[in-house]
């Protein structure tokens, strides 16, 4: 048994890696920078964590999702593995405690948001602490041509020229072959290193249906289906309505959003997770580190605007390698939404600087300050003070923050944060001289464990249930102990933060990059065209049409998608597509030649010999080229 199969079996309690995993921890060790592509669900968190608790010193981890990194941290806690993580939002003294753990406080994980990369406290930290890798989750956000691109990314370069020997390790789920090269171009890779694991998946069933009553399909198909599903859909409000449908007609359904406290979406989490509820319907905020493994079913209501998310979403289904569906609806106006899309996520210029002018006035900052400081930020009540449109508001924020003027954090619903400022021994001497305070501080020292060394997560209401008293009591004892700096009290917040990550400049000088607004603009532009396509699309396998799109070229029909049964139903089995296919070649491969030339040397039923060429003729199998002549793609390639 392997060193990594040792730890793998310690921590995680698994006999053997799924297939690539311990191929790319492998080439780390061997101290290669490794870009590792993986579809969802194929364990890529597990490959850093297996790789870093094999070497002394500490992994810094990067990644985008304040929700998934602190959801890691936590799991890696329960496993009895010290993790810490840095994120925007959080005060100075929580930042400080951080770094003090990571420096003198033996931890093996420092999960952090990519913005928080390089500055000036991180610097002087980084010399004190060995660090055994560099991980980079979700490492298409460092690919301008990637689907969710991330300025804040490219500071990994910056910080792997202060640690030029230590070994860069990306992962993604979902990249094409232009953002495989720009990842580890940006990542200065030593040489081109990728490990793939094909994203073909042999239990999942992709099928599009053209519907023009979505939700009434989506009532009469699943009220009798078997196993648990997702229901994605891009509005909050039909999370909810679609749910109520659902519920109405005897199916059992929950919605989530990232509107919702945390605790109704964790409740409802957990709810659906344990098989209490059968369907999750959820806009795109519901997913990520969601381990289900008997996902029968993903359908989408609404067509995402992008190949990318589509099969990143889709491939939460069947993880436990049974047979699953992904089902796409689709119709006309799905077409229509995604090109109006295109004007409501690049807003003009003029209205992006007026939305930025309209912030730094909102959040009372004076021209010249503001820089690394944070501030609560209501989306909603800063479009309806100023008349913005919701949507445009947030789009301009997206590409302020894509040209490093600001972050918008992800976070929402923050629980209030609780550590010990005071040691033991000191805590002790203030409890005998204020005994009005000690029960309270029993009682949170039984409920919660870490505090002295970490920001702790509490809960006012559980601790006023157990000490059988109001929530406005234990807030007031919180706030006093934290007026005596015997321990520092966060409050929780529903609100996200904007960050200022420059000082606020003169509209005049905001300047809007062509990289991040007209460049971008024209590959979203792009990615709709492709998705729109795929939905359309009638006469190509659903499963090789994806596989194309991330550039692989050794695919086949899949026989199972609404495609390949249309094509069975003309009469073509998977047997006879397969020998007609192999003779098709065996002919293309002496010579390319004319198609009645190629008809007349191919054997069986004319029909179906017509019906197969035209299939391959549409998914590129095989080219036509200039003179008129087929060739087979390959050769072409």
């Amino acid at each position: 048994m392997s060193e990594f199969t040792e730890i793998l079996q310690k921590y995680w309690g698994y006999s053997s890696f799924r297939p690539l995993q311990e191929d790319i921890i492998c080439s780390v060790a061997d101290g290669n920078d490794t870009l590792g592509l993986l579809p969802t669900g194929g364990g890529k968190s597990v490959i850093f964590q297996v790789f870093a608790l094999s070497r002394p010193g500490l992994c810094i981890v990067v990644t985008p999702l304040i929700a998934l990194m602190k959801d890691q941290v936590e799991n890696l806690k329960r496993r009895g593995i010290k993790a810490q993580a840095i994120y925007s939002g959080m005060t100075r003294e929580e930042i400080k405690v951080a770094y003090d753990n990571i420096t003198w406080g033996d931890y093996k994980f420092l999960y952090l948001s990519p913005e928080r990369l390089m500055t000036e406290r991180f610097r002087e930290r980084l010399d004190k602490v060995n660090i055994n890798l560099i991980a980079v989750d979700e490492a298409h956000c460092i690919s301008q041509w990637g689907y969710d691109f991330r300025p804040s990314y490219l500071k990994v370069a910056q910080l792997r020229e202060l640690l030029p020997d230590v070994p860069v390790l990306a992962l993604t789920a979902t990249a094409t072959l232009k953002v495989v090269d720009d990842i580890q171009e940006k990542l200065i890779f030593k040489k081109k290193n990728v490990l793939r694991k094909s994203f073909k998946r042999d239990n999942l069933t992709y099928k599009v249906r053209i519907e023009e009553d979505k939700t009434g399909f989506l009532i009469r198909s699943l009220k009798n289906s078997k196993g648990s599903g997702i229901i994605y859909t891009r509005s909050r409000k039909k999370t909810r309505e679609i749910a109520e449908m659902m519920q109405k007609a005897g199916v059992s359904a929950t919605h989530y959003h990232a509107g919702l406290s945390a605790e109704s979406r964790n409740l409802r989490q957990e709810s659906w997770i344990k098989g209490k509820h059968k369907i999750m319907v959820a806009t795109n905020a519901f997913g990520m580190g969601i381990d289900k493994p008997d996902v029968r079913y993903v359908v989408h209501a609404d067509v995402p605007d992008s190949i990318e998310a589509y099969f990143q979403e889709a491939g939460r289904a069947g993880r436990d390698g049974k047979k699953a569906v992904t089902l796409l609806l689709y119709n006309n106006s799905d077409k229509v939404k995604l090109k109006k899309g295109l004007a409501d996520k690049f807003p003009p210029p003029d209205l992006i600087k007026r939305i930025y002018e309209a912030l730094g006035n909102y959040l009372q900052i004076a021209i010249g300050f503001g820089k690394g400081l944070n501030y609560e930020f209501d989306l909603v009540d800063f479009s309806k003070k100023f008349r913005f449109s919701f949507i445009h508001t947030l789009s301009a924020l997206k590409i302020l923050e894509q040209d490093g003027y600001l972050q918008l954090t992800d976070e929402v619903n923050r629980q209030s944060m609780v550590h010990f400022r005071v040691n033991r021994d000191d805590l002790y001497k203030f409890q005998v001289a204020n005994s009005q305070f000690d029960a309270f501080i029993k009682l949170l020292l039984r409920s919660y464990t870490g505090m002295f060394t970490e920001y702790r997560p509490i809960n006012e209401e559980l601790l006023a249930k157990r000490a059988g008293t109001n929530v406005e009591v234990i807030y007031k004892y919180l706030n006093t102990l934290d007026a005596h700096k015997i321990v520092h009290y966060v409050p929780k917040t529903d609100t996200p933060y904007i960050v200022f990550l420059c000082e606020r400049v003169q509209v005049s000088r905001l300047k809007i990059s062509k990289e991040n607004y007209s460049e971008r603009k024209v590959n979203y532009e792009k990615q709709v065209e492709a998705i729109i396509h795929y939905a359309s699309s009638n006469n190509q396998c659903r499963s090789s049409l994806l596989l194309k799109y991330f550039g692989e070229k050794n695919y086949t029909r899949c026989g199972d998608c609404d495609v390949c049964l249309g094509l069975n139903s003309m009469g073509v089995s998977n047997t006879e597509f397969k020998r007609i296919t192999d003779d098709i070649r065996l002919h293309l491969a002496r010579k390319p030649i004319m198609q009645h030339e190629l008809f007349f040397e191919l054997k069986g039923d004319e029909n179906h010999n017509h019906i197969v060429l035209r299939w391959l003729l549409d998914n590129g199998s095989i080219v036509k080229r200039i003179d008129e002549k087929l060739e087979w793609a390959e050769a072409y390639n």
